[in-house]
């Protein structure tokens, strides 16, 4: 790994890398984007990408490539059974994981869908170290039951713990013993909990979670969609790991699992996904359903080009220089943040910068959507698009009744090598602008409400006119800049 100090002492980080395409970017005036955000119901899904400046809503499928990634892409056997371009990839990701089987799917909630419909009955329980939107949806769909049995330093937004995404392991045992292995249909652990602000776990906690699964022939099921951010950490802040190459940790997470499966939007920054298997039985009933959901068996439902450069973005994985620069990125605008006094989850984690909207605006009650309503906001004095992880992400009990979520934050999700740091220093500026005049926003209610999934399509309206207010404040301080 480069280790490059400044004279002037500053801790910057410096991109291994240089950019050879742009992409023109358009920053609409103020009056523009709340136009655009009312049009879009408060949904930061819903907003035209011709609206937005920056687009920090996600990390999947928005990543750049590198220039062996477009080369390998024009080898591409388009073949729909049977293609080169399948047994390429099999080879790499059989050689980074060691696992013994591998089945192609056209992204990560395809895995997810196929995992629950094999391993998941009703009245099953799938114990996590915390729990993903679309992955709770399968399991629920299928009659399970989620469990996070997080560790309580998990949900803390202010920790030095380096490692807030491990599992309890007291808390699986006794869960485990309470209802009985059979009604256990697997442990998952996800690697930089997407959710509570991307924090990893580490290597020893996933190796008591192995061998607590195996003592009780429980499948362990990682999702390693943030695994590159996950071996960041483990190869900077866990002493085990420290004389470990990025590969040989890679070999020895995957030694302690029975499944893997990952979205290539992010792992590997193509658009596709796959599964990794151990044990053929479980191969064989995930397999039948491959063509089923996807496609054949050499493809998945990919495009073969799309197939290439996931077997090259695996094997840049491998390389240090490749996955810092995304946590070095979000780990300086932590840190600057922190300096302004700013509420932001610590210690900085993986995929984004998250900012508290518990503190960053205490007086929005959460029923009324603080980390939706901060979203909006920064949107509209920004330009910069980000992503609700908080109770607008849940969805309504059967009973109708509103579930609160443990954290309410505003994920600034970081594309890797695509945002410079100048970028970076004016996403900086708005915040702190807004943080300073906080007071001004208020919160949403949904007028579109969908029973499932409502984070994604669903629309909002704000309770009051701070929409309008907070428009005014801008242009007196800002005067005709964008």
């Amino acid at each position: 790994m480069a280790n490059v100090k400044f004279f002037s002492g500053e801790q910057l980080p410096l991109e291994m890398h240089k950019v050879r395409i742009i992409q023109k970017l358009y920053l609409p005036e103020i009056d523009q984007r709340l136009e655009a955000m009312r049009e879009a119901g408060n949904n930061t899904f819903l907003l035209k990408n011709r609206d937005v400046f920056l687009d920090m809503l996600t990390d999947s499928g928005v990543n750049a490539m590198s220039d062996r990634q477009q080369a390998a892409m024009l080898l591409a056997d388009d073949s729909y059974a049977g293609s080169e371009t399948y047994f390429r990839l099999e080879s790499k990701v059989k050689e980074i994981f060691g696992m013994n089987y591998f089945l192609p799917t056209h992204q990560g909630r395809a895995c997810e869908n196929i995992i629950s419909q094999v391993l998941v009955k009703p009245g099953t329980i799938v114990p996590m170290n915390y729990h993903f939107t679309t992955t709770k949806a399968h399991i629920v769909l299928n009659g399970g039951v989620v469990e996070e049995i997080f560790m309580d330093e998990g949900i803390e937004v202010e920790s030095n713990h380096p490692f807030k995404g491990n599992m309890d392991l007291d808390k699986l045992s006794g869960l485990i013993s309470e209802n009985g292995p059979e009604k256990i249909a697997f442990v998952r652990m996800e690697a930089g909990t997407n959710l509570i602000g991307g924090q990893p776990f580490s290597l020893e906690n996933l190796d008591q979670v192995s061998r607590i699964c195996r003592s009780h022939h429980i499948p362990l099921v990682l999702d390693a969609s943030l695994l590159s951010d996950n071996l960041y950490f483990m190869k900077i802040r866990d002493p085990q790991c420290a004389d470990l190459s990025i590969r040989d940790i890679t070999r020895k997470m995957a030694e302690l699992c029975d499944i893997v499966y990952f979205s290539a939007r992010k792992l590997s920054f193509a658009r596709g996904g796959g599964i990794m298997i151990q044990d053929e039985a479980i191969f064989k009933k995930f397999q039948t359903l491959i063509p089923l959901y996807e496609g054949f068996l050499t493809y998945g439902g990919m495009s073969v080009r799309e197939m290439e450069a996931m077997a090259v973005g695996l094997e840049e994985t491998m390389d240090m220089d490749m996955i810092n620069q995304g946590p070095q990125f979000i780990a300086y605008m932590v840190d600057q943040l922190v300096k302004k006094g700013i509420p932001v989850v610590t210690p900085a984690g993986g995929l984004g910068c998250h900012l508290d909207a518990m503190r960053f605006v205490d007086h929005i009650p959460q029923n009324e959507y603080p980390a939706g309503a901060l979203a909006s906001a920064l949107y509209i004095v920004s330009g910069i698009r980000g992503m609700e992880r908080g109770t607008m992400s849940e969805q309504r009990n059967p009973d109708g009744t509103e579930p609160l979520s443990a954290m309410e934050l505003l994920r600034l999700a970081v594309p890797r090598r695509v945002y410079t740091l100048s970028q970076v220093s004016y996403a900086l500026d708005r915040i702190h602008w807004l943080y300073e005049n906080r007071a001004l926003i208020g919160g949403l209610r949904f007028y579109d409400e969908p029973s499932v999934l409502r984070f994604f399509f669903g629309k909002l309206e704000p309770v009051s006119d701070w929409q309008e207010r907070l428009v005014a404040k801008f242009k007196a301080d800002f005067g005709d800049s964008l």
